[in-house]
């Protein structure tokens, strides 16, 4: 693997709370893999009457969580992991929803439906600056527009009516 910034040798580093990821000397850069692959949560509570969105630092932006899949892992595996990394809340059972390609992070994004065990969620601080629940519609009305998060979002919330 190569540096697509300036075509050194990547070698592997570990990154805290990554693991081992390619890391470009030259760059002084972790360069994760040409076409990542992701997961992204949408969060129910257990009465599937709430929502949990989150704000990432620098962003006023509400989003879904998302996180990387590492190598070798699963997506399901990658699901409850980094939904308990960003607020350290179990996971009581996710179903898979769908894809779709995130061009502005060329990613492609694996979402799920999560359901969430019952508890106060403490955003990871490395991440997150807040994370709030709301009623499904004011979900709708704080996700971006015209994004791949509330795109997800609405097939989420469809699929919530018919359970």
């Amino acid at each position: 693997m190569f540096c697509t910034v300036c075509g050194e040798k990547l070698t592997l580093m570990f990154k805290q709370d990554e693991g081992l990821v390619p890391y470009c000397k030259s760059c002084s850069e972790y360069r994760f893999p040409l076409f990542a692959t992701a997961v992204s949560m949408v969060v129910t509570n257990r009465s599937k009457d709430k929502i949990l969105l989150a704000k990432h630092a620098g962003s006023d932006d509400y989003i879904l969580f998302a996180g990387y899949i590492k190598k070798g892992e699963t997506a399901e595996k990658s699901v409850a992991r980094e939904f308990k990394e960003e607020t350290r809340l179990d996971t009581v059972k996710f179903k898979y929803m769908g894809s779709r390609y995130h061009e502005p992070k060329n990613v492609l994004m694996l979402n799920f439906l999560l359901m969430a065990e019952n508890g106060e969620a403490v955003p990871d601080p490395n991440e997150l600056t807040e994370v709030k629940w709301f009623a499904p519609n004011e979900a709708l009305e704080a996700i971006k527009k015209d994004s791949t998060a509330e795109a997800f979002l609405k097939n989420a919330l469809n699929e919530i009516k018919k359970l």
